[in-house]
């Protein structure tokens, strides 16, 4: 039994329920690692052993491209296959609650009644990447539950959105017309993470000149003969076309990941980052405690006096956390 925010939580129990599928259970784990990081490490430790199965999607873009409409129609095809899904939504935060806004959930209705469905939307909490810190973790929860597919959308917050790549096997990059020109998305970093091209919205008449823009670009690139090169293909989320072309690409993906520990090697590279994170998180909330603000600020107010530089200020912490670690 442990303390979570003063309750007392049977993680064990909760790792069992989350194994066998049970939907509360997975629900309230996710909630645990979602608000209390400082105790995911006890609650992922008896489920992670479970993870690894899923084949994990990941989709992003700009904002109005029709990404939650994609999730609900490519989920609906899904099902059809008889594939078991795990949704993670990044919603915007409201800044009254702190919570997710719940925007993909509503657009996601269609499928959000399947009992083989379970659809988190999760709040930025104003993280970079359009994620959420916790949604490693519940990509990892619903992995460990069973689903066969687990898709992760962000909210499409431009330029950083490219930290998706880091939590899916295969990254989604969703256009349409509205979007914009191709020049701002190959701006946005965007050309570099997308595995597959998805021109949304296909119905729209300046779609196919968005799809010959894109495929321009794709060209200029370089691809060695081993290299995967990211196809494009063209849909419509709200009349159901182009998804079993979608599929189709995805599934192909992952047989080139497959191929050579190609998958492997990428998740290891992802578990790396990862590492990273916790450990930049860790010592940033040591450096930053309270008994430490006065302090700090003391280093803040030689740095402005010209009396040192940042660079030594932040040598002096890094030492001090040494010799309280």
């Amino acid at each position: 039994m442990s303390k979570v925010r003063g309750k007392n939580v049977d993680i064990a129990g909760l790792a069992q329920g989350v194994l066998s599928g049970d939907r509360r259970s997975i629900a309230r784990m996710i909630s645990i690692a979602e608000n209390s990081l400082e105790t995911a490490h006890e609650q992922m430790e008896p489920v992670f052993s479970k993870t690894g199965q899923a084949s994990r999607i990941g989709i992003t873009g700009p904002p109005g491209s029709g990404k939650s409409t994609l999730v609900d129609a490519l989920t609906s095809l899904l099902r059809k296959k008889k594939l078991t899904v795990g949704i993670v939504a990044i919603d915007p935060t409201s800044p009254f609650t702190g919570g997710a806004l719940l925007g993909d959930r509503i657009r996601m209705q269609g499928i959000g009644l399947d009992p083989d469905v379970f659809i988190r939307s999760m709040a930025t909490r104003g993280s970079l990447g359009g994620l959420c810190a916790a949604a490693g973790d519940a990509a990892d929860i619903l992995d460990a539950s069973g689903k066969d597919i687990v898709i992760t959308e962000t909210v499409g917050v431009g330029q950083s959105e490219v930290e998706i790549a880091r939590v899916a096997d295969t990254t989604l990059v969703v256009l349409c017309p509205e979007a914009g020109d191709a020049v701002q998305t190959m701006k946005a970093g965007l050309m570099e993470i997308a595995d597959i091209f998805v021109i949304n919205k296909a119905d729209k008449e300046s779609s196919a000149r968005l799809t010959v823009d894109i495929r321009g670009m794709i060209e200029l690139k370089t691809y060695d003969k081993a290299d995967w090169k990211p196809p494009v293909v063209e849909t419509s989320a709200t009349q159901g076309t182009g998804m079993e072309k979608l599929y189709e690409l995805i599934e192909n993906h992952r047989k080139y990941l497959e191929h050579d520990n190609r998958l492997h090697n990428k998740r290891v590279s992802s578990a790396v980052r990862k590492i990273q994170d916790i450990v930049i998180s860790q010592v940033e909330k040591k450096a930053w405690r309270e008994n430490q603000e006065e302090y700090i600020r003391q280093l803040g107010a030689k740095v402005v006096n010209g009396e040192m530089t940042p660079y030594a200020a932040a040598g002096i912490v890094f030492e001090h956390i040494k010799s309280n670690s």
